[in-house]
């Protein structure tokens, strides 16, 4: 019982199988203790392998977040200095046009002062207070000399103070203007190389993980397959184990029905050859039972096979590889085969023997020749045969087409 659950399990798993690498499902049909061990080794290395990987990855990683904080801290600090330098050149530019403002405010009083020179020229060169009282001539011109007098002292007073006041103003604002425009230029300069640095030891340890995970992939790839193989290899052995077996029941037990009733297996939905490829496969079938080539358990050829050993060189020296090919034990293509009437069998389909009428107990297969004859890879005391169809017992209600 405990057999069977785990052939129908093994059968169940067709698919992955069928997915394997054909190094070994071709050449290992039935895996030694010793290949199983080497397998085993081979995934042993490389989790060893990738978990160093994995550890140096973690460490570059963690090293590449720091340096993430340290440039993105200098974004910040280079926005900041940007910002800051735009309000500085606001500043700046404000200072200058203040600084205008009052130049043009000494050019006028300058101006001022040039005219109240002009004036006293053209009123006389000794022109001064007491002077201009002397020489007026009459009341109302001493009036109006009075009067230009107040004036221009006033207005060369105000003059004065406006002009110092401007100068000192004007020089300061442009002193502040350039140095807060060169003082902030520097900081930015300061920030943004302090950025560049942050930048490129970013970039450089980015490139650091990118190698590292490049090679933690692959070797998280290798290590799936070597774990693909060394389970494929168990299993191998199991089914080859168990198809053994089954065979071994098979000529004890009593009984079995010359053909088994159909209990509606279902089998592929397609197929994957044409005539011209079944017709190389029966070809090629032929040869090797004509060469009278021995029976051996686990061979596919080139001088021995076994029943699904013969099935599988067949069709693959007729051109059908994997992934679409594989090579299987004799329950494994019952299912992967297109299920087809006893009625209708055409030279290349698939026979199938079981000793109970289930098909993980299915323990034999051969290829069909025509006119109610096959070819196949008895036994060891038989060899390899053509003989009838009906020669041995518990032929499955069906056969299956490649």
């Amino acid at each position: 019982m405990k057999n069977r659950l785990t052939v129908a399990a093994l059968i169940g798993a067709l698919i992955f199988t069928g997915s394997t690498g054909e190094l070994a499902l071709a050449k290992t049909p039935k895996p030694t203790k010793a290949q199983i061990d080497a397998a085993k080794a081979a995934e042993a290395a490389k989790q060893s392998a990738a978990n160093q990987a994995a550890s140096k990855l973690s460490a570059a990683q963690g090293t590449l977040r720091q340096l993430t904080a340290v440039a993105n801290a200098a974004q910040v600090k280079y926005a900041k200095a940007q910002a800051d330098l735009k309000v500085a050149i606001q500043q700046a530019q404000a200072a200058a046009s203040h600084a205008a403002l009052t130049a043009a405010a000494v050019a006028e009083q300058n101006r001022q002062i040039g005219r109240m020179a002009q004036n006293a020229y053209i009123m006389g060169s000794g022109f001064t207070d007491i002077e201009s009282l002397l020489h007026a001539n009459g009341p109302q011109d001493l009036i109006d000399r009075l009067n230009t007098l107040d004036q221009l002292g006033a207005s060369n007073s105000t003059a004065l103070k406006r002009y110092q006041a401007a100068m000192v103003v004007a020089k300061a604002a442009q002193i502040e203007a350039d140095r807060t425009k060169a003082a902030q230029a520097v900081a930015t300069d300061k920030v943004a190389a302090t950025k560049k640095i942050a930048d490129d030891a970013k970039a450089v340890q980015q490139k650091e993980v990118s190698r590292l995970l490049a090679i933690e992939n692959q070797l998280m790839a290798e290590l799936a397959k070597a774990r693909s193989i060394r389970l494929t290899l168990e299993q191998q052995l199991q089914l080859a184990q168990l198809e053994e077996a089954n065979a071994a029941i098979a000529t004890t037990t009593k009984y079995q029905a010359k053909i088994w009733p159909d209990r509606g297996f279902k089998g592929r939905s397609t197929t994957r050859s044409t005539d011209a490829i079944r017709a190389a496969a029966v070809a090629f079938a032929k040869v090797q039972v004509l060469a009278r080539y021995p029976y051996v358990w686990g061979a596919q050829g080139p001088k021995s096979f076994d029943c699904s050993g013969l099935v599988y060189a067949a069709y693959k020296s007729a051109g059908l590889g994997y992934p679409n090919w594989s090579r299987l034990n004799a329950a494994l293509y019952f299912v992967d085969t297109k299920r087809v009437p006893l009625s209708q069998l055409i030279p290349g389909d698939l026979l199938f023997y079981s000793f109970d009428g289930s098909v993980q107990n299915i323990h034999h297969i051969t290829i069909y020749a025509g006119n109610g004859m096959m070819w196949e890879a008895n036994s060891k005391s038989k060899g390899l045969l053509y003989s009838n169809i009906y020669s041995i017992q518990g032929l499955m209600p069906s056969g299956g087409r490649v």
